[in-house]
This record gives structure tokens, C-alpha cells and sequence, in this order.
């Protein structure tokens, strides 16, 4: 048997508290986007206003956006270039559709701005927009752009699949600038983001008769009643012939508007065969949320439960972490897609995992639930840390699973009986036990476009910093974690921790200095 991990945690011991960090600072936008989608060419035409407030000392000559369509213009991207280097993820480029965004036509407070491509020849979805004024610290501009974009078959995040689409990553959108510089980095499959925080206002115009699942809340009244009268009676009848939307309107096309503040992004979903559910959860610290799953009318779904797997994932992960933002938690089925559980976007979740196993579908969606607070919430550098959004969520997933089913997504249905027979905290140190003999070659922190494939991904920012935060639980005790992660949580909610936030945080509630802790971040190989 492996030895416990406690003896790791040796050479932790107290300290006293730090003084408050009073540089930090973060850009402020405000986004106002009307949308439309041509279901017969699958494509998208827009006009995006933002507004952009220079909270940085520095004065800014240009603005880095991210224009992430063209990222599936040609396979010279970076994303393209990627997929093919990885023989786990090539196989998605078997016959696909490319896209892209055209039409962009940027003004800076009325005059014409100058835009320039990025030097590197791979970062096509990279545009510099050069202000035709400098914008000095404090001060506000407001970008403009029509946009149209070709939508992409659905092979990596955004695009179409079976009559349903996936609008991700779908709008000009500035990349991060902050302490440390601009963050203008081009999409990936393997890597995920980092994005300024923003309000958002956004009109979504569509076929009468489709659904849609959008970030925020739906503030077209009609709509709203309707989805949450259906929904209603959906999540308590929960039979095999659900009600099904019919369209509010008698005209061809609707607009619905939705509105979300201070989110790092805005992602919305569209198809006519959804069967919707809708309740509320009230969280710890008494604030009632919404909640909405959407699903395919299939048989025998284990779909019809979804409401329920929505509701405990958003009331767990406030009463570990720290109570959910935002007025609504949603989640909807999207394509099958084996490679990916899902992806998460503020206020809603992607689920492409197939329902084979009920203790799989509820796993996946309370990770992607969880996302809300590492990714949305704490809205760390993804692509450069990915384990403080995917490591830190993995280990509460982990938790959930544990509690609720005495279940690992790790090991599926491969743990035997017996251990599934132990109490909670003994099948958790026994799953963990088992992990710490999976082969971790790599560093947990280790940039994503670093690793040589996606399994190598998957256990440094997953699997390998779960391992890492539940070592310190057997030092200090799951209470005083959940305490760390709180006081980490209410420091840093709605703004960019970075790793020593993580740490300076962890180290001011455990009062323990973690120096040697957190170097095992650094460290190749496992922890023994």
C-alpha cells in the first residue's frame, strides 16, 4: 500500500498575516452586440459597441482583439496546427467545414481606426486596433464593428453539428491587459482563456421557432414566461413526452435580449429540438437562483434528471467556495463528443459527454457548473495556469462525486465494491492513494501550448493539482480548506487572481507559510 501523504506537508508552519496588495488594477468594458443567425448558410452578422475604460497607469496607443472565427479559417492557425501535432485530437479533422469573421470595419469614437495584423504568421485571429487618440489612464473610448461570421462544423468548441449551434468564441472581443502586459494569445483546442471582465447587452435575433440558451438572464418577457412554464412542468413530470416549446411569435424571425454583468465572456446556444426544465435553488447565504437545463427529446434520456444535478452542483459549490454571483445556472446537451466532457461559459455549461451513467452525467455537469467560480468568478490566466481553474475545480468535482455516489470520473466503473463500501473519507484517500500512481511526468504549472499532447494536458492541469490541494487537505483538515478557498474567493471574486494571489491567500487563512508547497507546482514527475 502507498504511503499517506502527510508526511509531504512537514515543513509548513505559521505565519503572520500579509498586508493588502493596492496596486492591483483590471480593465472595464461594457459590450452592447445585436446578433443574427442565417440558419441556411450558418452564419452570423453583427454590430458590437464597447466600451473600453483604461483603469491600467499606462496609456494605451492600441487595443489587441481576439477575432477567434478566424482560427478555423485555414489549417496554418495555430488551432489547426495544434489538432494535427496531437494524434488523440487529429482525428476531429476528418470532413469539416473551416470559418471565419469578415467585415470588420473598427472606429474609435467615431473615426476610423487602423488595424495591423500580428507579426506572428500563425495568429490570424489576432488583430491590433490602433486608437486614433492615445487613451490615458482613467479615461473611456467606444469601439465599434459590424462583424459576419462563417460558422465552422462543430469540431472545436464553436460551430454547427446536427441542426444545433454553438456560438462561442463568437465576437471581437479585447484580449487582457494588466500587470503584466498584453495577453493576446491565439485560440486553441488545448488551452483555454483569459478575458477582460464586461457587461453585457446583448439582442440575439433567430427563427421563430428555435430555442435558445444564452449567458445572463432572458429579459424578453414573453420568452422567459414561456420557457419557465414549460420548464416547470417539465422538471416535475419528467416523462418520456415532454411539452415542447412552440413559438411565441407569428413572424419568421424573434430578437431576445440578455443581460449579464461582469462576466469574462458570452456564449449562447440554438435548436429547435430542446426540451427545457426550469426550478429554482436557493444557495448558501439564502439568495434564490434560477436554473435551466435544455436537452434532446430522446428516449430513455437521463436528461430527465439534469434540473436536479444543476441545482446541487451550484449549492455545493457555494457552500464550499462562496455563494454563486449570478441570478441563473444553466446547462444544455450539445453533440456527442467523446474528447470532451464540455465547456463552460459564465452562467452556462456545454455538456457533448455521452449519458451513459448517471454518476458520469452528474460529474461532468457539476464541473462545468463549478467552472462558474474557477474560470468566471476567479478569472485566472486559463491559458497560462490552466490548473488554477481546471486542477482547483477538479478537486471539488472529485469531492461531489465522492459524496453523492462513491464515484471517481477518474476510474469510471472500474472501482470495486469494496472500496465503494468505505466511508466518504476513506474511499477518497483510497482514489487518491490510486492517482498518486498514475505517471505525472510533467509540471502542474506548465503554460497550456507547452504540452506535447492532450493526455499529458489533462493529468498536469486536472488530475495532478487535485493530488496537490488534497495533500494539504490531509494536513490541515477539509475545513480549514474550504475556509482558505472562501477567503481566497471573497478576495478575488470579479477580478484576475494569479498564482501568488492563490498563495498569499491560502497562506493569510491557514497561517502557514507554503513555500515549499506551492514550488511542488514546479515540480516534474509525482510528489513522492
Amino acid at each position: 500500500m502507498k504511503r499517506p501523504f502527510s508526511f509531504l506537508i512537514l515543513f509548513l508552519f505559521c505565519l503572520p498575516a500579509f498586508a493588502q496588495d493596492t496596486t492591483y488594477w483590471q480593465q472595464a468594458l461594457k459590450y452592447k452586440i445585436d446578433v443574427s443567425l442565417n440558419v441556411k448558410d450558418n452564419s452570423l452578422k453583427g454590430n458590437e459597441t464597447i466600451v473600453y475604460k483604461n483603469n491600467s497607469p499606462q496609456t494605451l496607443e492600441f487595443i489587441w482583439f481576439h477575432i477567434w472565427p478566424n482560427a478555423y479559417k485555414n489549417e496554418s492557425t495555430a488551432l489547426f496546427k495544434q489538432l494535427k501535432a496531437d494524434t488523440s485530437r487529429s482525428e476531429k479533422l476528418g470532413k469539416y467545414t473551416p470559418g471565419s469573421i469578415e467585415g470588420l470595419a473598427f472606429k474609435v469614437n467615431g473615426k476610423t481606426a487602423v488595424t495591423e495584423p500580428h507579426s506572428n504568421p500563425d495568429y490570424i485571429d489576432v488583430i491590433k486596433v490602433k486608437l486614433p487618440q492615445p487613451l490615458r489612464a482613467g479615461e473611456s473610448c467606444t469601439i465599434t464593428t459590424p462583424f459576419t461570421v462563417k460558422l465552422p462544423s462543430y469540431f472545436s468548441r464553436s460551430g454547427f453539428a446536427d441542426g444545433q449551434f454553438m456560438l462561442c468564441q463568437w465576437y471581437p472581443k479585447p484580449a487582457v491587459f494588466d500587470r503584466d502586459g498584453w495577453h493576446e494569445f491565439p485560440y486553441l483546442d488545448m488551452g483555454e482563456f483569459y478575458s477582460e471582465f464586461g457587461d453585457f447587452d446583448v439582442n440575439i435575433t433567430v427563427p421563430s421557432h428555435y430555442v435558445v440558451a444564452a449567458s445572463g438572464i432572458l429579459n424578453t418577457k414573453p420568452e422567459a414566461d414561456q420557457y419557465k412554464l414549460l420548464g416547470s412542468k417539465n422538471a416535475k413530470t419528467r416523462t418520456g413526452q415532454p411539452e415542447l416549446y412552440k413559438p411565441v411569435v407569428k413572424s419568421a424571425t424573434k430578437t431576445l435580449n440578455y443581460t449579464l454583468s461582469h462576466v469574462p465572456d458570452f456564449a449562447w446556444f440554438a435548436d429547435k429540438d430542446l426540451v427545457i426544465q426550469y426550478d429554482t435553488a436557493q444557495v448558501a447565504g439564502g439568495k434564490v437562483v434560477e436554473a435551466f437545463t435544455y436537452y434532446h427529446n430522446k428516449p430513455n434520456t437521463l436528461w430527465v434528471n439534469s434540473i436536479d444535478y444543476a441545482k446541487d452542483a451550484v449549492k455545493k459549490y457555494s457552500a464550499w467556495v462562496g455563494t454563486y454571483a449570478y441570478p441563473v445556472v444553466q446547462v444544455i446537451e450539445g453533440p456527442k463528443n467523446n474528447s470532451s466532457g464540455g465547456m463552460e461559459y459564465p452562467t452556462i455549461t456545454l455538456i457533448t459527454s455521452p449519458d451513459a451513467r448517471i454518476e458520469s452525467l452528474d460529474g461532468v455537469i457539476a464541473h462545468e457548473v463549478g467552472h462558474n467560480w474557477f474560470m468566471s468568478m476567479l478569472g485566472s490566466n486559463e491559458r497560462k495556469h490552466a490548473w488554477q481553474d481546471e486542477g482547483l475545480n477538479t478537486y471539488y468535482q472529485f469531492r461531489y462525486e465522492a459524496e453523492k455516489y462513491k464515484a471517481n470520473s477518474i476510474f469510471g466503473d472500474k472501482i470495486p465494491a469494496n472500496i465503494k463500501a468505505l466511508p466518504t473519507k476513506d474511499f477518497q484517500a483510497t482514489v487518491y492513494n490510486a492517482m498518486a500512481n498514475i505517471p505525472m511526468p510533467d509540471p502542474i504549472d506548465k503554460s497550456s501550448e507547452q504540452f506535447a499532447g492532450s493526455d499529458a494536458y489533462s493529468i498536469s492541469s486536472y488530475l495532478k493539482p487535485a493530488l496537490w490541494i488534497y495533500i494539504l487537505e490531509t494536513q490541515v483538515g477539509r475545513e480549514k480548506i474550504d475556509r482558505a478557498f472562501q477567503h481566497y474567493f471573497s478576495k478575488w471574486n470579479g477580478k484576475h487572481p494569479q498564482p501568488a494571489d492563490l498563495k498569499k491567500s491560502f497562506e493569510e487563512s491557514l497561517g502557514m507559510k507554503l513555500d515549499q508547497y506551492f514550488g511542488l507546482l514546479n515540480k516534474e514527475g509525482d510528489f513522492r
